[in-house]
């Protein structure tokens, strides 16, 4: 087979995990050629979530380089040394971005074929996927706005805290009402403690509504997450 015959076609579908409760935000699976060929693989891989994506091109999970570099490109929802991860080696060289050296440390030893794909095709896929946003649920739009927005504000440092996360909260498929929180915003932070001292953590679960903008509840989540101590607002979570 030439060179040309084996050039494959990079998708990248943002997904919500069956198990969203590990990592509520959509991963970013690669497809070949139109085909999830890591789950024939991997069928408990997770690839990395849209998080990931949101930082200079450099930084994105696939980005490729001239040097080779080993990637963990689907992962378990527990941990990859508790039920083994699915990493491949990938590489540019000249026209062609090149994934190699695959390995499969779960209980399935199979491993994808070598693959080659065309750069420019593939280097502007990666640029689509970290810019799409039309997967996103209301929630997912405030919780990102909101994250934006509290990681620039330096708000949380200047009470001696750091911001540990913001996450979509999703409606629990099947759970009773009285077991489950209505779609919202989870935000998390900590307290810088000394050494030897107990850590403080805390958090804020907030609602998202049907009848605001995306955009105008994550300005009003925002404002009130603003305007106070947030270790004073934010319920206590001790460690």
């Amino acid at each position: 087979m030439t060179d040309q015959m084996a050039i494959s076609t990079l998708t990248l579908e943002h997904r919500i995990p069956d198990d969203w409760a590990a990592d509520p935000w959509a991963e970013v699976r690669p497809l070949i050629d139109g085909v999830d060929v890591l789950r024939g693989v991997h069928p408990e891989g997770v690839a990395l979530s849209c998080r990931h994506w949101t930082g200079p091109a450099e930084s994105w999970p696939l980005t490729v380089t001239k040097e080779p570099r080993k990637v963990m490109i689907t992962e378990p929802t527990c941990t990859a040394g508790c039920c083994g991860a699915l990493y491949v080696t990938m590489r540019r060289e000249g026209d062609r971005v090149i994934w190699d050296a695959w390995e499969n440390t779960s209980n399935i030893t199979a491993v994808p074929a070598d693959i080659r794909f065309n750069a420019a095709q593939y280097e502007a896929e990666l640029a689509r996927a970290a810019a799409d946003r039309s997967w996103e649920e209301p929630v997912d739009t405030v919780a990102r706005l909101l994250e934006q927005t509290l990681t620039g504000s330096g708000w949380f440092e200047q009470w001696g805290c750091v911001l540990t996360g913001v996450w979509p909260r999703r409606e629990e498929p099947d759970a009773p009402e009285e077991l489950t929180s209505p779609k919202g915003v989870d935000v998390e932070f900590h307290q810088v403690q000394a050494p030897g001292e107990r850590a403080r953590s805390y958090g804020y679960e907030l609602f998202v509504t049907h009848d605001q903008s995306a955009e105008e509840q994550a300005r009003q989540l925002a404002a009130c997450i603003l305007a106070d101590d947030p270790r004073k607002t934010a319920e206590l979570r001790e460690r």
